[in-house]
């Protein structure tokens, strides 16, 4: 509890033990006292104090308000007018999968479903802002044991009906390191070293068409970058050929796939942690 007025003070408590990505949070809070702010709210996807995603309640403001901070900087809020009865507990739901949130107050749906690329995953917590004085109880997390983003990516590709027959996303873990597969629908896979080609591609930021004969393949052999515009990774995409099909096809088949795996990461960290 703290009675300490500053703005743009947000006293949270922080679940450390655990990160999540796909998850669903249901707390009951109530909003006890304060001046200057009454509010009560969940961090989510929590990275540090300067990057997280908030859903919160105000019982001064009697509204229900999404944002996010990215290095510190705070998005503009998002939500309902809704009443929020001091000394009266109320149910707060917040569900994540992929880049898809919902909110729901008291069990119902509050905030229309948002989509968000920012964070992938992070922490929980509780969350009030200035000198509120905030109660938190029952708290309860379901969630799916994290995959790696890059798995993630591969996985839900291959959810969808789709004409690709395998990606394999090859990344250096480290600097110094070797390049290594992270993520593949054939999971034998994983951890196998890269060869010549695919540190050219990332080396020179440039795509490769090719054949695999004895399985009548389509090979694309693509660059994958970061939020800056830095190559990051190399994405091998493999596809059964159509009459007619000019390696032109194939990379115009391949570059798509690339790009929505781009809006999801922000660094390459993001992919592998």
């Amino acid at each position: 509890l703290s009675t300490d007025v500053t703005d743009e003070r947000f006293p949270a408590l922080i679940f450390d033990e655990e990160v999540f990505g796909d998850f669903t949070f249901t707390t009951k809070f109530k909003c006890v006292d304060g001046r200057t702010e009454q509010m009560a709210g969940v961090a989510f996807r929590y990275r540090d104090a300067k990057n997280y995603y908030v859903i919160r309640a105000s019982g001064l403001g009697n509204n229900l308000r999404f944002y996010k901070f990215v290095n510190g900087d705070r998005s503009a809020p998002i939500g309902p007018e809704v009443p929020i009865a001091r000394g009266v507990w109320h149910e707060l739901t917040v569900e994540c999968k992929g880049n898809q949130i919902r909110c729901l107050l008291n069990g119902k749906e509050a905030i229309p479903t948002l989509t968000d690329n920012s964070f992938a995953f992070g922490k929980l917590g509780f969350w009030t802002k200035s000198d509120s004085v905030s109660h938190f109880a029952d708290a309860k997390v379901v969630y799916t044991p994290r995959e790696t983003l890059a798995k993630v990516l591969v996985r839900e590709l291959f959810e969808k009906k789709t004409s690709i027959s395998e990606v394999v996303i090859y990344i250096a873990m480290g600097t110094g390191q070797d390049l290594r597969v992270v993520a593949s629908r054939n999971e034998k896979l994983l951890g196998t070293p890269g060869g010549e080609l695919e540190k050219h591609v990332i080396a020179k930021d440039v795509m490769y068409t090719g054949t695999d004969k004895p399985r009548d393949l389509l090979v694309v052999t693509l660059p994958m970058h970061d939020r800056n515009g830095e190559v990051v990774a190399a994405v091998r995409v493999e596809m059964k050929p159509f009459l007619g099909q000019t390696e032109q096809n194939a990379m115009l088949r391949a570059m798509p796939i690339i790009k929505r795996m781009e809006q999801r990461f922000k660094e390459a960290k993001d992919l592998v942690e």
